[in-house]
């Protein structure tokens, strides 16, 4: 019989765990929220409120359905009571394998019996933390995509020694929650999701850190090569928060001692975290929420006439720009 998984700790209230959290909630499971620092909790409960309207609004939710979401939440910075009656933790902490490597070490001796942990990791492999966990039969990937209510997949990834209850375990939650599945039969990092993104989002900020294009115009350009899409690459960036955007080029970075990685992770540094505007958490990153301009009627439409001098200094060379 396959193992329940009604208790649900979520390690890191940033902006994927804070939507993992709401959405199991949602779905009927009991769900527990951990983070280091209590604004963190703070920033995580006023996007509750937030989600709470996008469910009404999107999904139909209906005010007793939002009330019973609520209900099922609690919010803690304390880790030995956030897991000790947990079924499944899933972790959601920084792309940064320092601190996920120390969250699990201190949660291992903490955890019951039963608990299966899961990574929630977007980049980086469970076969890195498996013996960190001190239970690496019970843990494997189960990784989310942002605005999990609408781009509902779930990964998931064994390492070598995960169990195969483990998995079925895991899968079964996945559904449970309303997740399509998606099996990955290798480790590999970037599972399917990131492997095509990550390489999508550093080279559109190569080409903002280069002072190639700008934001707007290489969102519209991509819109207009997908028609239907609803967001570009910078309002993607964005969603997924610039804080996680930051650590995964500045990890890669150095890791493959990628010199325009490393550039584009200052550039996002530089402007974006240390000014704390962290994306859509914060109501400001490339964009400004909550109306963002890529979502204008008229963002991707032919420009009036008005626009060709404001059209042409854009285009021209830096150096005549500079004589003129």
């Amino acid at each position: 019989m396959t193992q329940a998984l009604n208790n649900l700790t979520v390690l890191g209230a940033g902006v994927l765990g804070g939507q993992i959290a709401w959405h199991s909630a949602f779905k009927g499971k009991q769900v527990v929220v951990y983070d280091l620092f209590e604004e963190s909790l703070q920033r995580c409960q006023l996007a509750h409120q937030q989600y709470a309207a996008i469910y009404q609004a999107e999904l139909g939710a209906s005010q007793s359905m939002i009330s019973e979401t609520q209900a099922r939440l609690s919010y803690s910075c304390i880790l030995a009571d956030v897991v000790i009656n947990a079924d499944l933790v899933i972790e959601a902490v920084p792309e940064i394998p320092e601190v996920k490597t120390a969250v699990y070490q201190e949660m291992a001796a903490l955890l019951p019996a039963h608990t299966l942990v899961a990574t929630n990791s977007s980049t980086l492999l469970p076969a890195q933390f498996a013996s960190a966990t001190g239970r690496p039969e019970k843990y494997c990937a189960l990784h989310f995509a942002n605005m999990i209510w609408s781009m509902n997949l779930a990964e998931v990834m064994a390492h070598a020694g995960t169990a195969e209850d483990t998995l079925r375990a895991v899968t079964r939650f996945a559904i449970e929650i309303g997740m399509v599945p998606i099996p990955i039969q290798k480790e590999q990092n970037g599972y399917v999701l990131n492997t095509w993104l990550v390489p999508l989002l550093s080279a559109t900020q190569s080409l903002i850190t280069n002072g190639v294009s700008t934001p707007e115009y290489i969102d519209r350009t991509y819109l207009i090569a997908n028609r239907g899409c609803a967001v570009g690459p910078c309002g993607i960036m964005d969603i997924i928060g610039m804080k996680t955007c930051y650590d995964v080029m500045n990890y890669w970075g150095n890791e493959k001692q990628d010199a325009q990685l490393l550039a584009d992770a200052v550039y996002i540094k530089q402007h974006f975290v240390d000014k704390g505007k962290l994306g859509l958490q914060t109501g400001e990153g490339y964009y400004r929420y909550p109306n963002p301009a890529y979502q204008a009627s008229d963002f991707l439409a032919v420009p009036d006439m008005d626009a060709l001098e404001e059209l042409v200094a854009l285009v021209k060379p830096q150096s005549l720009a500079a004589a003129s």
